[in-house]
């Protein structure tokens, strides 16, 4: 008699976020500081229109 044992349940599914490490991180601090300007920058391109579209 043979036995057959069936997969694991966790075969093949690799967690990314385990296996890699960013070398270069960003603070949520920054990212919403760089966000915050780049909306200025395009309501004030909306306001003042200095290419006439």
């Amino acid at each position: 008699m043979v036995k057959i044992s069936a997969p694991s349940s966790t075969g093949g599914i690799i967690r990314y976020f385990d296996e890699y490490k960013s070398k270069v991180e960003i603070s949520p601090g920054k990212v919403l500081f760089i966000t915050l300007i780049l909306i200025i920058v395009i309501i004030s391109l909306h306001v003042f229109n200095p290419f006439g579209f």
